[in-house]
């Protein structure tokens, strides 16, 4: 059993990270900020060291005595007159937390990343996800870089938004044509997958992609939903995008406002992936959506 060193843990994936971690045997040391320790659903079974990324100070203090870290900060979108951007959220704390780590003579790193993430991605999201894998694969650590496509779980952002329009709205609206297709994967296989890879020597220095067992197009999900509580049909009222752009690009800074510009570049492109290699290293079966959502209704 390791002690091992967890960012963003109170968020939605980290929750269940951290849950397999604890029921696997581990001990778990989480960083985070004063004030939101409650969200940690175990939040009395983990060491809890306050602080920030951008402090190093806290991070030396947290990371004493650990055989791994784990970096699951993420945000999908930014608010820059806030200070919340992604080169602070995805490189800068990706660097630091690389520092310390090594400063702590800790070998094991697992980075969470995105599907889509490369080089020459049309968003900055993508962009800086690919700027924190460089700095992982340059590290020296005993790393591994996971990629997952939209993750789903009973009670997470993307089954509870879903399950909301399609129960409350006569007719779902759809921005552009609805053929964009996603790959949802489970939450329960991916903090199966981060447990798995603290002891397993075959995965450092490896990038996985994390899929279900097959992608559906955005209208097809809708309907997914539709059957899971009962309705056998959903209607749908799909919006061109050449409205939708413009609408967005003008509203997007609104905190209220429910997607921004690169969210929807983002949907458009799609989150699909090649799940065999993951598979295969971790000994896992993909989930298929359409299965899965019924464990979250």
């Amino acid at each position: 059993m390791m002690n091992v060193f967890v960012t963003g843990g109170t968020g939605f994936v980290g929750n269940h990270v951290v849950n397999q971690l604890l029921t696997k045997g581990h001990t778990v040391h989480c960083l985070v900020r004063p004030g939101s320790a409650e969200k940690l659903v175990r939040r009395h079974e983990v060491t809890v060291h306050y602080g920030d990324t951008s402090d190093l100070a806290s991070l030396e203090k947290g990371m004493t005595g650990c055989d791994a870290t784990i970096n699951l900060i993420g945000i999908i979108r930014e608010f820059p007159g806030k200070g919340v951007t992604f080169k602070q959220a995805h490189v800068e704390t990706t660097e630091n937390l690389l520092k310390v780590t090594k400063t702590n003579k800790i070998g094991r790193y697992l980075q969470m990343s995105a599907n889509g993430t490369r080089a020459n991605a049309e968003t900055g999201y993508h962009r800086t996800k690919w700027q924190a894998e460089e700095a992982v694969r340059s590290s020296g650590l005993d790393w591994t870089i996971f990629r997952p496509s939209l993750i789903y779980g009973k009670n997470g952002e993307f089954v509870e938004m879903m399950l909301e329009l399609v129960r409350k709205l006569p007719i779902v609206p759809v921005i552009g044509d609805g053929q964009y297709r996603m790959q949802p994967v489970a939450i329960s296989q991916v903090a199966e997958t981060f447990e798995k890879a603290l002891s397993r020597p075959t995965t450092f220095g490896e990038t996985y992609h994390l899929g279900g067992k097959n992608d559906y197009s955005y209208d097809e999900l809708i309907d997914i939903f539709g059957r899971a509580i009962g309705k056998k049909s959903v209607r749908k009222l799909h919006h061109p995008l050449m409205l939708m752009k413009p609408a967005i690009k003008l509203l997007q800074n609104i905190p209220q406002f429910p997607i921004a510009s690169e969210q929807l570049a983002m949907l458009l492109e799609g989150n699909t992936c090649n799940t065999d290699g993951w598979a295969r290293s971790f000994d896992i079966d993909p989930e298929d959506f359409a299965v899965g959502l019924e464990k979250c209704i």
